[in-house]
């Protein structure tokens, strides 16, 4: 059979006939099963994924992880793609076998990342997130997903303090924060959109020496370059200095370049600082900056009445980026960028009216068709695991979960006191525990020259020994002068002191030789 056609041809009456044959031929196998066999296997896959990944993957007797070395895990995994199709048997062993060697976020022994855990409420949203496969742009082909999408975001940015607003799902905290910096540019000059560069003078925008990295990636990515970022200094905490934020922008301004951002953050990655909002608000509303707020981490805590006040002033800021899916465990990915505007900014920004998606002749009311916000086409429906968990749990039962995740950070603090060998980086503010291990060996010997140059080679060597084993995972790294230390992360509902107890003396089991 010929498929292509010589440049000039038309398609051939033997061509035309061999696609009406190929039309009319039956659904292709993978949709040509039957459909109990369809059902069965779907039976089949849920259930391993109940047993290995959900059953096993969150018990803590389990292993959090099986380390393999790459090239020992290809082959585990026989990752090649080939020409013909395997079996049903094959392909539910595949299943297992990517199960099996994944890292299990889900266990209360993974201390890892700032996202761990799992809710069952907001796994049933993902689920049938991915079951229906639909794209929110339209109201049209996701009409359940805009309406949802809209309340969600409206009870969020409630809780930050606007009865009004804006805003949008986005892939990630990090572009979360490269919306915001886009959006006060296009605020401060509007004509970037259709000119670009050439439309805009030397710009600067400020963030603490503690931010998180998206945002020099993000002026980056936007064309303002590195060098647009002007590092503000961090008190011993963790948290912005507001003297030298306006240090800095008059700095900016002698140096010819136009602030218009300044980007603090509530629940920094490592100390889990919250920058002084007030102060910050104060400082840009003298010089008539845009204030956005990182808040991925620390946003949640907006829904404990104990502990929001570390969010104090968040109500003036133009912009929050929330990650529901780290201290909420709503689940990757689920990530707002919340906008106090109501003057329909992230379209007018962003939109370019694509006349196949965004007819406005349509027999609905086409402000329903919110995709031309953001700069994705296709997009995933991340509200649904967020709503449903909210529905399962309520505001009380998520108020809950982040007052729990402080008192254990607490539990697990002082229980650091309690223990030789062990010494507190800082005094946490939020759940974020960082620490140092100090084996047997370097005791007592804090005033040798080469103590944190040799204490900082001891978190590695713990790392290693840990995931090899399988028995937990913890982050470590160095700041600033300081050695390599442990980030100790307390966010997962399923976590008890039982857990954090363990991981101390694991530490110490793994480091008595050290």
């Amino acid at each position: 059979m010929r498929w292509g056609t010589q440049a000039g041809q038309g398609v051939t009456p033997a061509l035309l006939t061999d696609f009406i044959l190929m039309a009319d031929s039956k659904a292709l196998p993978a949709l040509d099963e039957d459909p109990v066999a369809v059902e069965a296997l779907l039976r089949d896959v849920f259930g391993i994924v109940v047993e290995e990944a959900i059953r096993k993957g969150t018990n803590a007797s389990e292993k959090v992880c099986e380390w393999k070395e790459p090239e020992e895990l290809k082959q585990l995994l026989d990752l090649e793609l080939r020409r013909c199709g395997e079996s049903r048997e094959q392909i539910l062993e595949r299943c297992r076998a990517v199960i099996r060697y994944s890292v299990k976020t889900g266990h209360p022994r993974f201390f890892n990342q700032l996202f761990s855990g799992m809710d069952p409420h907001a796994l049933a949203g993902r689920i049938i997130t991915e079951s229906l496969n639909t794209s929110p742009y339209t109201y049209e082909i996701a009409p359940v997903f805009v309406l949802m999408e809209e309340e969600v975001l409206k009870q969020l940015r409630a809780l930050v303090g606007w009865d009004s607003g804006d805003g949008v799902f986005c892939p990630g905290g990090s572009i979360s924060n490269m919306y915001a910096v886009n959006l006060a540019r296009y605020q401060r000059y509007p004509d970037c959109k259709q000119r670009g560069l050439r439309a805009l003078p030397p710009l600067a925008l400020f963030s603490s020496e503690e931010c998180h990295y998206s945002i020099k990636k993000g002026a980056a990515f936007l064309g303002l370059g590195t060098d647009s970022v002007r590092v503000v200094k961090a008190d011993e905490s963790g948290r912005m200095i507001p003297e030298d934020l306006e240090r800095q922008i008059s700095l900016a301004e002698a140096e010819g370049a136009v602030p218009f951002l300044v980007s603090a953050t509530s629940g920094t990655t490592v100390l889990g600082a919250f920058d002084p909002l007030d102060a910050i608000a104060n400082v840009c509303q003298r010089h008539g900056l845009w204030l956005h707020v990182d808040a991925a981490w620390g946003g949640s805590v907006l829904l404990s009445r104990t502990h929001r006040h570390l969010l104090d002033g968040i109500q003036r800021v133009d912009s929050v980026a929330w990650n529901p899916h780290k201290l909420l465990t709503a689940g990757l990915q689920c990530s707002a960028l919340l906008l106090r505007d109501t003057t329909n900014l992230l379209k007018r920004c962003h939109g370019s009216q694509a006349s196949y998606l965004f007819q406005q002749d349509k027999f609905y009311d086409v402000a329903l068709d919110t995709g031309d916000k953001v700069v994705q086409c296709g997009r995933r429906v991340d509200c649904l695991k967020l709503w449903l968990m909210w529905k399962a749990q309520g505001g009380q039962g998520l108020e809950r979960r982040v007052d729990r995740a402080f008192a254990l950070a607490r539990y697990l603090v002082e229980e650091i006191k309690k223990r030789e060998g062990f010494e507190l980086v800082m005094e946490p503010e939020f759940v974020n525990v960082c620490f140092w291990f100090v084996p047997p060996s370097l005791r007592g010997k804090q005033e040798s020259p080469d103590y944190m140059e040799r204490l900082s080679k001891v978190a590695p060597v713990l790392k290693e020994r840990m995931v090899k084993e399988g028995s937990m995972m913890i982050g470590y790294q160095p700041r600033g002068g300081q050695g390599n230390f442990f980030r100790m992360v307390v966010a997962n509902p399923a976590q008890t002191r039982a857990d954090m107890d363990f991981l101390l003396s694991e530490l110490e089991r793994l480091g008595q030789d050290l």
